[in-house]
């Protein structure tokens, strides 16, 4: 499994799992095609989404659409719950008869953060996953039943209730990516970008890695990511250097030199470009956020 591309060892028959993490629970940088829901527990958990760093406040939640990257930092005194799922287990032929938005439009669209929902809709969606988590040691008979229940519910009132972003990302995850074998394709460039990132890494190296032409890769990548490869490379590279500001204290150089930029300049100009802050203001406000 590469840092970048996450693939959840859930059961292919009934693709749904549910975890508990605290705060000290650090997860590096990844992305999946099943959507992830956040529950913050107790305390305060911040997440890397986006180029930024949000805080989640004891009670809220926030989901993470298919192939939307994220990550952990340190929450300490913090527990939050974690709840997967494959789109698959919903029979979408049968049920979306009524339904403009496929299941993948409706997340991709929707507003992530509870912050911005309606009490009422929070409070549901508060109770749906309160449910799901009382069920996950219950060896009661009927269990996965009463947890399909639940998560139709929840898909029903995302229908209802889950207000849409006032601007969409125009980000391509064609369908293509949930094939096996495209993940598979794309897994060997994440994990040849995952060992080699700190080093110079030329479209070159990586195409005849994966066995392609650079034109064909060139194509591959952007039609399966929405990204070219050194924009998707760049970002990992902010991302890696995010994480270890908000959790390492080191000099910038080292900081650099870690996340596989060439100098120290380069680093600042793209890190306050990606994230509109340079690199020591962001671990400054990263060290206030976790004292």
């Amino acid at each position: 499994m590469s840092v970048y591309l996450e693939i959840p060892q859930l059961d292919q028959h009934f693709p749904y799992r549910m975890l508990v993490n605290d705060g000290m629970t650090i997860v590096y940088p990844h992305w999946h095609k099943e959507i992830e829901i956040i529950y913050a527990k107790s305390g305060r958990v911040n997440i890397g989404l986006d180029g930024k760093v949000i805080t989640l406040e004891e009670g809220e939640m926030i989901y993470f659409a298919s192939g939307q990257p994220h990550y952990f930092l340190a929450s300490p005194e913090s527990v939050r719950y974690v709840y997967q799922f494959d789109l698959k287990l919903f029979d979408e032929s049968v049920l979306r008869k009524n339904e403009k938005n496929s299941l993948f439009s409706l997340f991709e669209e929707g507003q992530r953060h509870s912050r911005y929902w309606s009490e009422a809709f929070a409070e549901t969606m508060r109770g749906l996953l309160l449910e799901l988590f009382e069920l996950e040691n219950s060896g009661s008979p009927g269990k996965n039943y009463f947890i399909l229940a639940l998560l139709y519910r929840f898909i029903g009132e995302c229908y209802r209730f889950l207000p849409k972003q006032k601007v969409v990302k125009n980000k391509k995850v064609p369908n293509a990516i949930q094939q096996k074998e495209t993940l598979q394709r794309l897994n060997k460039v994440f994990d040849y970008i995952e060992n080699y990132y700190q080093e110079v890494i030329t479209i070159d190296d990586v195409a005849r890695y994966v066995g392609f032409s650079p034109y064909y890769f060139t194509r591959f990548f952007k039609a399966n990511t929405g990204q070219t490869f050194m924009q998707f490379l760049t970002e990992y590279r902010v991302n890696q250097a995010q994480f270890i500001l908000g959790n390492e204290k080191l000099p910038m150089a080292e900081v650099a030199e870690k996340a596989g930029f060439a100098s120290v300049k380069t680093f600042h100009h793209v890190f306050k470009g990606a994230v509109g802050h340079s690199p020591l203001q962001y671990q400054k406000m990263m060290s206030h956020l976790s004292s």
